[in-house]
């Protein structure tokens, strides 16, 4: 077995500061009463096996109550990134915050600007993973918590159709990411990918529109996931999701063989969480709409299926290479291989695989219709 060791310490952040400050000492008492909460203020003595819960965790726990093991203003004022930490606990283990610490955040959330952005993005992530997230994600709104590192999720409280009274966005989005699966990109995309409606929403004798919110949305995840600092990875695979989540909708008005790899070659790799997102982004209760809306999805992703029997789907690419390009029109590197290649791309999409030497006839036949060398 490994054992982890270390003295009795406490934590503290200065007003301001962003590094805590770290004391050590030698009383149990005082190390567990800098602990999170109660239920986890708790120790054994080893080798007597005495348990000392001098702040009644075990009661809290037992009870269901989650509580700050001193005055919550003074365990929030030693990290304040407890108070996200709250959530987080009270929606993994079922337990309704004390009045007094709810109170607290709500008092002190201005506090987590000194809190550096990548502890707030890992606590966002594991509230993410939770099996209910939306418990946890309620719990920062209502407390402004939200207010001061994902002020659009708040923003998202605006009803979608004030006419018809339909469900806010804002419930909606919550809605959408408990029914994803555990996958932290996916539940991202899924907490982003409604972002840009305030922002587009127009009301119109019809109701309400967010035309290309999609868009917006895609502007607006990029800049807070950068800000939060996630990896540029993290960030491009959320912002694709997230605007590619409604493509799928214009697939009752009819999908030839050609949207459809348009459709797989924009998804790239992440087609598979694309499609999830999309299921899982209709929460409506009409139970008719949201079949319709499955049975699109089966028959999109049946025409995917059969024509990737037919096609190599999953590595879209011209059916000749920069190399062969150059040899086949006699030209170096430079800007006409880019459009040559993107010509046969085109082809591509449109036609499936032409092969190498119909490619070549094709490629021919555009590069004599361009213009002179000299504005190729």
């Amino acid at each position: 077995m490994v054992y982890e060791i270390t003295t009795h310490r406490a934590e503290v952040y200065t007003p301001e500061s962003r590094k805590p400050e770290v004391t050590y000492g030698d009383d149990i008492i005082v190390d567990l009463s800098r602990r999170d909460f109660t239920i986890n203020a708790v120790a054994i003595q080893l080798p007597d096996v005495e348990l000392i819960d001098p702040f009644g965790g075990l009661a809290d726990l037992a009870t269901g109550r989650l509580r700050t093991p001193l005055d919550p203003d003074i365990s929030f004022g030693d990290d304040p990134l407890r108070m996200l930490r709250a959530a987080r606990f009270a929606a993994r283990f079922s337990l309704k915050p004390d009045p007094a610490l709810t109170d607290a955040v709500t008092r002190l959330h201005g506090r987590l600007q000194i809190v550096s952005a990548e502890r707030i993005r890992d606590e966002l992530d594991r509230m993410l993973m939770l099996d209910v997230p939306s418990k946890a994600l309620w719990f920062v709104v209502r407390t402004g918590l939200a207010d001061e590192f994902l002020p659009e999720l708040p923003a998202l409280a605006v009803e979608q159709d004030p006419i018809h009274r339909h469900k806010d966005v804002l419930a909606h989005t919550l809605a959408v990411v408990d029914k994803t699966s555990k996958n932290r990109l996916l539940r991202l995309a899924a907490l982003f990918h409604d972002v840009g409606k305030p922002r587009t929403r127009a009301f119109t004798d019809g109701g309400v529109t967010f035309h290309h919110h999609e868009v917006v949305g895609a502007r607006m995840t990029r800049v807070r996931m950068e800000a939060l600092r996630y990896s540029a990875s993290d960030v491009d695979t959320v912002v694709q999701l997230v605007e590619l989540h409604l493509r799928f909708h214009t697939y009752r008005l009819g999908w030839t063989d050609k949207a459809v790899r348009r459709y797989v070659r924009d998804a790239g790799p992440h087609l598979d969480l694309l499609n999830e997102l999309t299921r899982c982004d209709c929460t409506t209760r009409n139970a008719a709409k949201a079949r319709a809306l499955a049975k699109r999805m089966d028959e999109l992703e049946s025409r995917i299926a059969e024509l990737r029997q037919q096609e190599e789907l999953d590595a879209i690419r011209p059916d000749l290479d920069g190399n062969q390009v150059m040899e086949l029109l006699g030209i170096g590197p430079g800007r006409a291989v880019g459009r040559a290649l993107a010509f046969l791309m085109e082809l591509r999409l449109d036609e499936g695989p032409l092969g190498e030497a119909e490619a070549a006839a094709r490629l021919r036949t555009w590069w004599a219709e361009q213009p002179s060398p000299q504005n190729r």
